[in-house]
């Protein structure tokens, strides 16, 4: 692996139903922007249908205080281990990467849930930061679901 090439994985544990943590990754990504509203603004589906591999999902977001977009492709689902793996194929991340994936998966062994979020990613020139900031932005998103999860079961 180059220097340019990197993998970055980050868990953060969730009180609220991993099972339906992963079903909104899977199935209602457009249901996100109104739980955590000041990260993701709006999210839509460019091709394909909602939860299938192949289809072509436009992310509108903010990050570290700038409007973004992100234009990505559903490359795999694996619903037995609740994972789904989005490859950027467009956006503000293209400038910074030739290639970026990005792994949301949910182990929900026992009461609690651990969401685990992967980055592999190969930087298009020296100088560019991992993605740090964008690892944060993906908890912070974690919270907010989990927030927007627990204050509906009350």
């Amino acid at each position: 692996m180059s220097s340019l090439s990197g993998k970055m994985v980050r868990q953060v544990e969730i009180k609220s139903d991993g099972d339906v943590f992963h079903q909104i990754f899977r199935y209602r990504p457009h249901h996100i922007s109104d739980m955590s509203a000041a990260n993701i603004q709006g999210v839509e589906l460019h091709d394909g249908d909602w939860g299938t591999i192949g289809s072509v999902i436009l992310w509108n977001y903010t990050h570290d205080g700038k409007e973004k977009i992100a234009k990505e492709i559903i490359e795999a689902i694996d619903e037995e281990n609740k994972a789904v793996v989005f490859k950027v194929i467009g956006g503000d991340l293209m400038e910074l990467y030739k290639f970026f994936k990005l792994t949301v998966h949910v182990d929900t062994e026992g009461e609690n849930n651990l969401v685990t979020w992967t980055f592999d990613y190969e930087k298009l020139r020296e100088g560019v930061e991992d993605p740090n900031t964008l690892m944060d932005f993906c908890i912070d998103v974690t919270k907010d679901i989990e927030t927007h999860h627990l204050q509906s079961q009350t």
